[in-house]
């Protein structure tokens, strides 16, 4: 059976590789069935019938293989319908490789679809095998989705996919595509199993996306349908075009050029260069390159082999050009258009080319021989040069033989930049004159000529020597029409007086009159017209001939045999009136002869000849040429010749012959050439004459003669006619037409050689006349956009010249328009069918529209220029003039806050609302504000810069302009932006039309990073220092105040980090040295660890890093260190590599908002100082120096750490009644306790010098400190006078070094100094709020605050202040206690709870009360909350210490879950246990961790206090003293602190009680309430004392209170309503009783009782135990209301609600007002 090969990979052997749409059969042998394992079993997953007929038994055979490596034993069910059915389940057992066969029979009763399984049972679990029977349907197999390659817009794409027949019948499917795909095949048929390729193809019309569904519709008598996803990317192709190895001036590299300049390139020859074409999208690009056909001729000199292409995707396209000119002197322009895909981008090439011919010339005009003797011979030079590198074929126009004047290279090739020196040969025949203008024919060069003269005697004739001079008169003679005449009537003439002689030598005719036109001059003709317009070879002449001969030349045909060659006529015409003779120059071994050979002409007569032809070979050419000069007779002699003037020179005849003996039979000689001919002649205007040259070589060894049929192309001339060419010579011809209009004209000229028709060659060419022809752009007209007034606008408007002759264009604008309207440039040459765009500049001057035209005058470049044809064409011009403003998008941008001397960009949006294009000139203007010298700021530079302060903004759109800002201070900036509307002017320059406007304002704050510390702790060793002490220890207040100020410029030459020395002392830029002092300890102590909590204030993100000396130190070679170390050098290497001073993190980025805290610690492993200077550098802003310092003392040595050896006391005014006490504070940062004296000498001395005042007294000058505390020594300064005071104090260490201690203080006067001023100096601020952040290594619990200020306080009263302290820890129980170090700060200050558990994740509030001892002080000390996080220091918690209970309002009766019991009860429940055995432990407590928390307060007597701060005075309350009990008996939260310090321990060791204990005391307990609850006495005991009055005063009855209205009562009446029993209440029925019964008696009696009640109210209110309860009371309710709103239960901040209840029932009867709403 075959199993689904979909979605697996075919192996190319089970097809048949056919084109598309063919059909694939798949090989039955090589499908495979899908097989699974199970637990080692491997079987087919489904088991398939096909073809099966109803009622036939179909058998299929399972197989079963043990793939395991262990024997298999399994068994199987049957399966559940009667359809299938298989042997009698038994058990399978199959040993490792063997296999089973299961047969399966399957037995249909109806024609339907069956389905069931087959399940096996193993150990592991069972697996069934699906049997499956289904109907032949259709089904076809082919992917869900094809993605197609990325194609360009109207390019194609394709791409196949299989298309397979899964089903079992035969299946017809059809395709519904969407545009732009489609299938090929989209319909065909499928036999099952085999398979169709079909191909999607791709044709996009426009750019996008495509993700489309194709339907594919299969099925014969159902159909059904199955789609596929086509999902394709087309993209615009963009095409540019670029020059290979073109490099012109004006061009950028990388940029791309397209136009293709091939120069000047030799006429005849091929020049071929390339051209780039990139492709820039991501997309192959098909193109097609395309020309501009010319209409009148197709003559292309360039040429390209490729006609269309595609152009890869980012990738090119070689186009090679090649150019062929044809035209020497002609320049050539062409378009190529490269057009893409469906002529939605056209890229232009323009190619260009100029073509050049020979250049040659002839070093003389004319050749003078002189005279010679007849029979003599002479030769001259001349010299040819060719100054172009284009080679040059010549030939001079006379024959080879028999001729007077021979040449030694009549003709041949001169090379370029090359110069021949040909050799002339005189050698005459006959004593006369002779003269004869040679034309020296030149290939793609017009004609030159040559004159060459001389004259020949004899022994008995001798004319007059022609000369140069003769020449130059005959041909001024010639113009004037006198060389008609012989010279003898010429003379008599001249005699006569009939003719005169002109300047220069001339004859002319006498004028008429005086004021005729001037005589004729001679003038110059061009060479080309001069070549044909002699008279002889056309019919005009441009003069007229005074000899002729006819016919020009002869043609004996074929002259057999050869003595019966009959002579032909030869006739000779004397135009002239006078008589001529006609000499022939014959060649004695020439075939050819003329008789006679010498014969005199009368006037105006001719004369008859005979060419007689004598050939001597048969099969043979013959040619030649017969050369004759005509003379006039009288100038036989000179002696005839009277003036020299009337000398004229003779005149050459010239006959060309040809003649052949060739034989019937025999063959022609064939001729063997190279002709090269143009395909056109030269463009010219119509009815103008064209010439072009013909190059004729003969390649052979035999003579050509040649032929041209004239007759047959009659609209062509060329000449010469006949002739013949030698081996190797060449022939050059020149061909001329005349065009009479712009239709093209084909010529074919036959040209027959050897005078065989059969040897007849068709030259074929065209000719057109090119009339004036200028194309403008759209149609003649040109518009431009809206400009405002007084600025241009300059745009381009392309004109071509579509002819293929050059063209002269110059425009003319109405001079009224001048100043609106130019264009650039003005004139010009266009070649042919060259494009010039050029520049049209309008410049309106008010808003309206304009209506302008102007004109361009055309003509041809080498017409005559006085009388030049023109052509006018008329220019539209459109436009219009407008005004405008412009505005910003956001007319205030706030930068917020830069780094000073930072950059910082924004772009300010420019919007023109306008209908016109506005041209602008930005200015700023720039305000500084802040704490500055104004003058200073005001010397800044600006600090603001714009990128572009001048720009253009179209009509209806948006600028962007670029601002960059870098403040100089940190102050805050403002910059005003103005812009200005600016027009040219003449001279060039900008000028502003309107003033300044405002445009927008931009604002910004330098700022400095920095950051302050605001916080400080220590650890380790350190741990006893106090927070206040630390503080000055590390000169934290220096600090932040320097971090406050600006940087100097010296702390900003590395604004970073920077590794910048080479020495291990790096320079310092800084001028701030602070002490960051770690005070001292024991050697071998731990490290002291100081906290740092660093917190960025600013509003720009910090960076900040400690840098080592060596972190400033650049890396160097060995051999380039100093290898000399200083000692101080020495000391700074050994504590980096001992690292004893360290810092973590080094470096860090705080944002804004952001704490971050350090570590600071130093090691005390070596006794001594260490000192180690450590650079505090802040990125972009300050640079201080940190002089690290540390002591280490031996054990056992005694030391107290100074801070400074001065101390300033704080200031005192003069005239303090009672001068508060101040404390200076040591350190012993040793490992004993230390015993100090302060030496009093120099006090007493002071105190002397004051009138015997105590300016300075010393409280404690004798004392003892511990090791690691922080010990005080009090002082008061009380100021005689408003000065400062100094006194040098020592103090000795007993076993130690003593140390002098400065102390300064300063008395002011308080009339003259603000008390604020000075206390400022004094107080901190009032509240130091913790953070957690800052905690050292182990530490689970915080203070919510670190410091407390109680500020200024009057004596006789009380603070205080609430503290929390926050177990942080998520499972550990902390157990904290109080220590307050000196028995002063016991008396003044109470901390209540003194000690306590705090659970995991608790906060525990902490009340610190100050109550002054009676004397003005500054208080400044140090409470230190001794914590532990272990849960086994509750075992060893002393009893004396409390537990804090909670405070909560009226809380639920619920039972309390058990506490988390400490580990150490663990061990007392083991004793309980019988089972277990107990080990007793040592515990060992943990190492407690410090908490300090500063408290710091200035107290005044009431007086001073009074005097001072007079206003604060109602803010405290004064108590009075009612009681000798000490502060710890009073009330505290509404009971005596001796009752909760009796409670606590009891509460304390009950919550550590155990299971087994609780359960005792909860049984006792029970028992005790129960029984009472059982005893009546109990109930009616209760009952009557309900029934009593409440006693109201007793509960504050004292001794003093008792005697106190003991005496007052001896001065009253006594009273009887304390002892009268009406007074107390009763029961109501009672009370009802009496009223009734003594109603008159009893009101009287109420009067007065209430009287009594009133005075003894008032009396009691005026007592100070009662204002004392009051306090305490309102103290306790205010700290339980913060208790629980520090807990969420009350809400402080919530806004009061407003409840309004509704009036009661009596109200509304008696008061109809509504009563007021209630508060809640």
């Amino acid at each position: 059976m075959l199993a689904q090969a979909h979605g697996e990979p075919r192996n190319s052997d089970t097809f048949q590789r056919l084109s598309y749409g063919c059909v694939r059969k798949l090989s039955a042998g090589k499908a495979k069935k899908k097989k699974g394992v199970f637990w080692g079993i491997e079987v087919t997953k489904t088991l398939r019938w096909h073809g099966w007929e109803v009622g036939k038994e179909t058998i299929k055979h399972l197989i079963l293989k043990n793939v395991h490596e262990k024997t298999q034993k399994l068994s199987y069910r049957c399966p559940s319908t009667r359809f299938f059915f298989t042997v009698f389940p038994q058990s399978i057992i199959l040993r490792p490789g063997m296999s089973l066969t299961l047969p399966i029979v399957f037995r249909p009763i109806e024609k339907r679809e069956y389905e069931d399984s087959i399940c096996f049972k193993k150990d592991e679990g069972e697996f069934s095998v699906t049997l499956r029977a289904t109907l032949p349907h259709p089904c076809l197999s082919f992917p869900a989705a094809v993605q197609l390659p990325a194609c360009a817009v109207h390019n194609v794409t394709e791409i196949t996919f299989p298309v397979h027949n899964t089903g079992d019948l035969v299946t017809v499917f059809d395709w519904e595509t969407p545009s732009p795909f489609y299938m090929i095949p989209d319909y065909s048929i499928l036999n099952p199993g085999a398979e169709c390729m079909v191909k999607v193809v791709f044709q996009p019309k426009v750019a996008a996306v495509y993700d489309v569904t194709a339907t594919c519709w299969f099925g014969s008598e159902e159909k059904r349908k199955k789609t596929i996803q086509l999902k394709a990317l087309s993209k615009y192709p963009y095409l540019q075009v670029s020059v290979v190895g073109e490099e012109n001036e004006g061009v950028q590299p990388g940029k791309f050029q397209d136009v293709l300049c091939f120069g000047s390139v030799p006429v005849g020859t091929t020049v071929e260069k390339c051209v780039e074409i990139f492709n820039m999208s991501v997309v192959d690009a098909p193109c097609r390159i395309e020309r501009a056909e010319d209409p009148l001729l197709q003559d292309h000199v360039f040429s390209c082999d490729v006609s269309h292409g595609i152009v890869p995707a980012k990738g090119k396209l070689v186009l090679c050009i090649r150019f062929q000119p044809q035209i020497a002197g002609e320049h050539s322009t062409d378009y190529f258009t490269i057009i893409s895909a469906g002529y939605l981008l056209q890229t232009v090439l323009k190619v260009a080319g100029s073509c050049k011919g020979p250049a040659v010339s002839l070093h003389q005009d004319s050749l003078d021989f002189d005279w010679i003797n007849l029979g003599e011979s002479l030769m001259r030079t001349l010299e040819i040069s060719n100054t172009s590198d284009v080679p040059a074929y010549y030939q001079f126009d006379i024959g080879v033989t028999g001729s007077v004047f021979s040449l030694d290279h009549p003709c041949g090739v001169l090379e370029g930049t090359t110069t021949l020196v040909l050799k002339v040969t005189f050698r005459p025949t006959h004593p006369i004159s002779y003269h004869r203008r040679v034309v020296c024919l030149i290939h793609h060069q017009e004609p030159l000529y040559v004159d060459f003269f001389g004259t020949c005697h004899s022994d008995t004739t001798k004319p007059a020597v022609l000369q140069a001079r003769h020449l130059s008169w005959y041909r001024t003679n010639m113009v004037r029409g006198l060389t008609f005449y012989p010279p003898d009537i010429v003379s008599a003439m001249l005699k006569d007086g009939q003719l005169q002689m002109d300047e220069k030598g001339a004859l002319m005719l006498l004028p008429k009159i005086p004021q005729d036109k001037p005589p004729k001059e001679y003038f110059e003709v061009d060479s080309m017209t001069e070549y044909f317009y002699d008279g002889e070879s056309s019919d005009m002449a441009l003069f007229p001939p005074h000899v002729s001969v006819s016919p020009r030349e002869h043609d004996f045909g074929c002259c057999l045999p050869l003595h019966k060659v009959k002579p032909l006529p030869l006739c000779v015409t004397n135009h002239t009136k006078g008589s001529i003779t006609v000499a022939w120059t014959l060649s004695h071994g020439s075939a050819f002869q003329v008789s006679p050979e010498m014969c005199d002409i009368p006037p105006l007569k001719s004369s008859a000849y005979r060419v007689i032809f004598k050939p001597t070979q048969l099969n043979t050419l013959y040619a030649a040429e017969l050369e004759g000069f005509a003379f006039y007779k009288v100038l036989r002699h000179y002696n005839n010749i009277e003036e020299d003037a009337t000398i004229c020179p003779s005149w050459c005849l010239t006959v060309k012959l040809r003649a052949h003996t060739f034989e019937e039979a025999r063959e022609y000689f064939i001729p063997q050439y190279i002709l090269d001919v143009p395909k056109t002649f030269p463009p010219v205007a119509p009815n103008t004459d064209s010439y072009c040259s013909m190059l004729l070589l003969n390649t052979g060894t035999s003579l050509i003669t040649f032929s041209a049929n004239q007759a047959a192309c009659p609209s062509l001339l060329v000449k010469p006619c006949s002739g013949h060419i030698i081996p190797g010579g060449h022939q050059i011809f020149f061909l001329s037409t005349r065009p009479v209009n712009t239709v093209s004209q084909q010529h074919v000229l036959p040209l027959q050689l050897n005078s065989h028709p059969g040897y007849t060659k068709e030259i074929a060419l065209q000719s057109c006349g090119e009339s004036l022809n200028l194309l403008l752009e759209g149609e003649g007209n040109l518009y431009f956009k809206p400009v405002y007034i007084g600025t241009s606008f300059t745009r381009m408007y392309t004109i071509k010249n579509c002819t293929r002759l050059p063209m002269v264009f110059t425009w003319k604008i109405h001079q009224s328009d001048s100043k609106i309207l130019s264009v650039s440039p003005s004139a010009g040459v266009l070649q042919p069918y060259e494009a010039m765009a050029q520049a049209w500049t309008f410049t309106p001057d008010k808003e309206t529209k304009y209506l302008l035209r102007a004109k361009v005058f055309v003509r041809r470049k080498n017409t005559d220029p006085m009388c030049p044809e023109t052509v006018c064409y008329a220019l539209r011009i459109v436009g219009e003039g407008a005004l405008g403003t412009i505005r910003a998008e956001k007319e205030h941008l706030d930068l917020g806050n830069v780094l000073v001397g930072d950059l910082q960009s924004c772009t300010i949006v420019l919007l023109n609302d306008g209908i016109c294009s506005l041209k602008y000139i930005l200015s700023v203007e720039q305000l500084i504000t802040g704490p500055s010298d104004p003058e200073e700021a005001r010397r800044d530079p600006l600090a603001l810069e714009l990128e572009h302060s001048r720009g253009t903004i179209p009509a209806r759109s948006r600028a962007f302009a670029q601002v960059t800002v870098r403040p100089a201070r940190r102050l805050h900036y403002t910059w005003s932006i103005k812009y200005a509307l600016c027009t040219p002017t003449a001279t060039g320059l900008t000028s502003t039309e309107e003033e300044q406007q405002p445009l927008c304002c931009i604002v910004a704050t330098g700022v400095y990073p920095t950051f302050c510390i605001t916080d400080a702790c220590s650890a380790g060793s350190g741990s006893g220092i106090s927070k206040l002490h630390l503080w000055r220890l590390f000169s934290l207040d220096m600090l932040n105040k320097y971090l406050k100020q600006d940087p100097t410029p010296s702390e900003l030459i590395y604004r970073v980090p920077t590794r910048h020395s080479t020495c291990l002392n790096p320079p310092v830029h800084s001028r701030l040295l602070l002490d960051f002092n770690f005070g001292a300890a024991p050697i071998g102590s731990e490290p002291t660890l100081v906290m740092l909590l660093l917190e960025n204030k600013g509003v720009v993100p910090v960076e900040w890093a400690f840098l080592f000396p060596s972190d400033q130190k650049m890396e160097m070679e060995r051999w380039a260190e100093d290898a000399e170390f200083s000692s101080r050098e020495l000391h700074q290497m050994r504590i980096q590599d001992n690292q004893l001073f360290s810092v973590s993190p080094k470096s860090g980025k705080l944002l804004p908002g952001q704490e971050e805290s350090i570590q600071l610690s130093h090691r005390h492993d070596f006794t001594g100082i260490d000192h180690l200077p450590v650079l505090l550098k802040v990125s972009y802003g300050h640079e201080i120096l940190l002089n690290f310092s540390g002591v280490t003392v031996e054990l056992g040595q005694q030391y107290i750490h100074f801070t400074s050896s001065k101390h300033l006391f704080t200031p005192v005014a003069i005239g303090t009644s009672h001068p508060p006490t101040q404390i200076y504070e040591l350190y012993n940062g040793g490992s004993v306790p230390v015993i100090f004296e302060v030496q009093l000498d120099k006090v007493v001395k002071i105190q002397k010098e004051n009138f015997w005042h105590p300016v300075f007294v010393c409280l404690t000058p004798r004392g003892e400190i511990p090791p690691g505390i922080t010990g005080h020594i009090e002082w008061i300064f009380s100021p005689l006078e408003a000065r400062t005071y100094l006194v040098d104090v020592p103090i000795h260490i007993l076993g130690g070094e003593s140390a002098v201690i400065t102390f300064k203080g300063e008395g002011y006067d308080p009339n003259t100094t603000e008390e604020t001023a000075v206390s400022s100096k004094v107080l901190p601020p009032s509240v130091f709020l913790g953070s957690t952040k800052l905690t050292v290594p182990g530490q689970a619990a915080t203070l919510s605050h670190k410091r407390i200020c109680f500020g200024n306080i009057p004596d006789c009263t009380k603070a205080s202040r609430l503290v929390f302290l926050n177990n942080i820890s998520e499972s550990k129980t902390v157990v904290f206690a109080w220590q307050i170090s000196t028995r002063k700060d016991k008396r003044v200050l109470q901390i209540a709870p003194e000690s306590g558990v705090v659970q995991p994740g608790e906060s525990i509030p902490c009340f610190i009360t100050l109550q002054p001892a009676g004397t003005a002080s500054f208080c400044s000390t140090d409470l230190v909350c001794e914590r532990s996080s272990d849960s086994a220091e509750t075992e060893v918690l002393p009893e004396s210490s409390a537990v804090m209970r909670r405070y909560k309002t009226l809380p639920p009766i619920k039972n309390h879950p058990t506490p988390n019991q400490p580990a150490g009860h663990i061990d007392r429940r083991r004793l309980l246990d019988k089972e277990a055995t107990w080990v007793r432990v040592k515990p060992e407590p943990p190492k407690p961790i410090l908490l300090h928390l500063g408290v710091t307060a200035t107290a005044y007597s009431l007086e001073d206090f009074f005097n001072n701060f007079t206003s604060e005075l109602p803010k405290y309350f004064l108590s009075w003293p009612f009681s000798n009990q000490p502060l710890e008996t009073k009330f505290v939260n509404g009971r005596r602190d001796k009752d909760t310090m009796e409670m606590e321990p009891k509460r304390l060791s009950l919550a550590a009680a155990s299971k087994q204990e609780l359960q005792i005391v909860t049984d006792i307990l029970a028992g005790v309430i129960r029984g009472l609850l059982e005893n009546t006495q109990l109930h009616d005991a209760i009952r009557s004392t309900l029934d009593e009055p409440i006693p109201y005063f007793s509960q504050f009855w004292c001794v003093e209170s008792a005697e106190l209205q003991d005496r007052r009562q001896c001065s009253r009446v006594p009273s009887r309503v304390s002892a009268s029993p009406d007074l107390y209440p009763k029961k109501d029925g009672e009370r009802k009783e009496t009223r009734q019964e003594t109603s008159p008696n009893n009101d009287l009696l109420d009067i007065f009782h209430h009287e009594q009640l009133r005075e003894q109210k008032e009396m009691i209110s005026r007592q100070p135990a009662f204002r004392s309860l009051v306090e305490l009371v309102l103290e306790n309710t205010l700290q339980n209301i913060l208790i629980e709103a520090s807990r969420g239960e009350v809400m402080l901040t919530a806004r009061p609600r407003v409840i309004a209840l509704p009036p009661s029932p009596s109200q509304r009867i008696t008061s109809p007002a509504p009563p007021p709403p209630s508060r809640a």
